[in-house]
């Protein structure tokens, strides 16, 4: 097969946290981001990039399916032996690029859970979704994974289901001195390739070096035939890294660092895909994830549908064709400039089940609508958000309802600070009415934890083992 026959190869690369404000071409000029910026420069930059929601599980739902998603109450799985996760009938784009050939790859962070009945059964795994290898962190990275910085368990950190099943395990246990909470790392933080766990509890000090060496040796292996790849970096979710070539060499302390060593990280793959002479078969992606420094946008990760929360860094460089999304629309004819708007009129932003904001961009016009039908209530602090975790729910006493909606105009207040009234807005009875009409054409389309279910190697809840070596299979 010709280069010139192949079918593209996807190099799609995630940044969990990462804020619209954090980036050198998004405006900001005080950390460092060249390669990213590079990205930019020779491909697409995307100014209305939306995460489907402002925190992990759900947003990355969505990313891989096309779909909304409507995640729990508690919004995100919190610990790894839960049963809930992606479920095995979603059809994912990796699943469709094996069928039409591909080699498909995941290296980094999952966070969209492991098995459903047993221990072994992985219907939410990555390789039950169209993956067909997986290196990385089945879950998410968490203060468990790094001593000295245990998180402080509560109400919000842990569904009742879970402290039940904890209980129980303990009152069965000869060892009630043991408690789970104190095997919180050895549980939640894991390495696995493939569905075997190869480390746990996962070592941080060299998780940047070995995600990165497997993502290079994914693209190595696969250099002849057409491949995806899926980087999900760890980076910048917190605990934060403490990488001695990076640190304090940025001017916003750890986090600046963090933000710098990503965007090594990402040259170190745009360089890789460059030396085998695949830059022009290749659409490199890269994504921010719903954190980090928003700028002017109000709110964040986790605050519902405020725009700091959604709205994203977003680039895209290289050729491709696009499968047919559903939820989604195709985005080929923005990416490659025949068209100046996506194919989205309206969009639906959800707080865990509840349908929390809609925004309307009018055809042929330039502004765009953001009705909010509730609003999560602020901490005192403001800024800080619900709680001492930042973490908004999405219910009863939690929530401000709105009747009618909160309406704003993000073209002329991407700030959300001043909602719009009919004297103030020749349009506002047609966008409310124009919204409720989506929302009911939206709502006709839409149709507990346990802990034996723990990923583990050795003896269950003891678990533990290091991986021999961290050289990627080439």
């Amino acid at each position: 097969m010709t280069d010139k026959d192949r079918p593209p190869n996807f190099v799609l690369i995630m940044v969990d946290d990462l804020g619209i404000g954090d980036i050198g071409c998004y405006g900001n000029d005080t950390i460092r981001t060249p390669h990213i910026d590079r990205l930019a420069s020779e491909g697409v930059r995307l100014t209305q990039h939306l995460a489907a929601a402002p925190l992990c599980t759900p947003s990355r739902a969505a990313f891989l399916t096309g779909r909304y998603a409507l995640s729990g109450r508690v919004q995100v799985l919190l610990f790894l032996g839960g049963s809930g996760g992606l479920p095995p009938s979603e059809t994912t784009f990796a699943k469709r690029l094996q069928q039409q050939g591909y080699t498909t790859g995941l290296v980094g962070k999952w966070h969209l859970g492991v098995s459903c009945e047993s221990r072994g059964d992985h219907c939410h795994h990555p390789n039950h979704h169209g993956f067909s290898f997986f290196y990385g962190l089945p879950f998410t990275l968490f203060n468990d994974c790094v001593p000295g910085h245990v998180r402080a368990l509560g109400l919000l950190d842990i569904s009742a289901g879970l402290l039940l099943s904890l209980l129980l395990l303990l009152l069965c246990s000869s060892s009630v001195w043991l408690l789970p909470f104190q095997l919180l790392a050895r549980w939640n933080c894991v390495l696995m390739r493939d569905g075997q766990v190869v480390e746990q509890p996962l070592r941080v000090e060299t998780l940047s070096q070995r995600l990165l060496q497997e993502a290079q040796g994914f693209v190595h292996r696969n250099k002849d035939r057409p491949f995806l790849l899926f980087f999900s970096l760890a980076h910048i979710h917190t605990p934060l890294f403490t990488n001695p070539q990076f640190m304090g060499k940025s001017r916003h302390g750890l986090y600046g660092d963090n933000l710098e060593e990503v965007d090594w990280i990402v040259g170190q793959i745009t360089e890789t895909v460059d030396s085998l002479g695949l830059s022009n078969s290749t659409l490199m992606d890269a994504a921010g994830q719903k954190g980090g420094w928003n700028g002017i946008y109000k709110g964040g990760k986790a605050m519902g549908g405020w725009e700091g929360g959604i709205r994203v860094p977003g680039y895209s460089d290289g050729p491709a064709d696009s499968p047919g999304p559903l939820d989604g629309h195709n985005l080929m004819p923005l990416l490659e400039g025949t068209a100046q708007r996506s194919g989205h009129e309206f969009m639906f932003h959800y707080c865990g089940v509840n349908l929390n904001a809609v925004r309307w961009h009018p055809p042929g016009s330039e502004s765009i609508f953001k009705a909010h039908l509730f609003t999560p209530n602020f901490s005192p602090e403001g800024a800080v958000g619900c709680y001492r975790t930042g973490v908004c729910m999405c219910h009863g006493e939690h929530v401000t309802h709105h009747n009618p909606p909160l309406l704003y105009d993000l073209h002329h207040d991407p700030s959300e600070s001043r909602p719009l009234t009919p004297e103030l807005e020749p349009r506002y009875h047609e966008a409310l009415r124009e919204v409720g009409a989506a929302v009911r054409r939206h709502r006709d389309t839409l149709t507990g934890d346990r802990p034996w279910l723990q990923p583990c190697c050795g003896t269950f809840p003891l678990c533990g083992c290091k991986e021999q070596s961290a050289q990627p299979h080439m």
